[in-house]
């Protein structure tokens, strides 16, 4: 199938882009998700921490991600992977505060979530069914008969254990961090050292992802906005 048949606006498309071209996309892409469901809460805690205390600091992190898929909800938009991800994960962390009153429960729990997202994507890879061919679609469009192609099917589940590993490694170093460093510096160092790893994984994916598509004989196209897309070419 290409390009044109599904989308009306072939002209408007750049195909066949550098890998370069495809991390600005990738990054385009990504960003808004992050600003939303990591980067305003984060920032958001950290305020109110400072000027109030950790219980203001939940309280506001807590509202805008709540915010956030309300307003998609109303829009009918789709919640992305990483804000459903927010949500789950600092409606657990308000449940455990208000029992323990602890704000090293508060952090420590987001650390038990991310060994426990490693070790989920470690088994979808292990079972056949790789979480990364569902959190691709955020970024970039590929119909069914892409995404069941050997080597696309291989590529989600060495990206799978690429992430896994990403995970594992985030959660180690926030531990460490959140047992030896003030509450102030862990928010602020944490987030960094996630930003980091991130980075990096997203640049090996691209790598990868265009490597891999290349060789297996598929096209890329990139819109201006930033939305990818993979398709067989013609």
């Amino acid at each position: 199938m290409s390009l044109a048949t599904t989308d009306g606006h072939r002209g408007s498309w750049s195909h066949d882009p550098t890998r370069t071209s495809v991390a600005v996309a990738v990054g385009r892409r990504l960003m808004p998700y992050l600003v939303e469901a990591t980067i305003v809460p984060t920032a958001l805690y950290y305020l109110l921490l400072m000027l109030a205390g950790s219980g203001w600091g939940i309280i506001a992190a807590a509202s805008w991600t709540y915010m956030s898929v309300l307003r998609r909800l109303v829009m009918r938009r789709t919640i992305s992977g990483l804000l459903m991800l927010a949500t789950a994960g600092i409606s657990v962390r308000i449940v455990l505060y208000l029992f323990n009153d602890s704000t090293f429960v508060y952090f420590a729990q987001p650390i038990a979530r991310t060994v426990a997202m490693s070790l989920m994507f470690v088994v979808s890879a292990v079972a056949g069914r790789p979480l990364v061919a569902r959190f691709a679609n955020d970024f970039c469009a590929f119909d069914a008969d892409v995404g069941c192609r050997p080597a696309i099917v291989s590529l989600f589940r060495r990206l799978t254990f690429l992430w896994a590993g990403a995970q594992a490694i985030i959660a180690g170093v926030n531990f460490t961090l959140l047992l030896t460093v003030p509450v102030a510096v862990f928010v602020g160092t944490a987030a960094a050292t996630a930003w980091v790893v991130m980075s990096l994984g997203v640049i090996i994916t691209v790598s990868d992802a265009v490597t891999t598509t290349r060789r297996d004989g598929l096209r890329t196209a990139v819109a201006g906005g930033g939305r990818l897309h993979a398709f067989v070419g013609a």
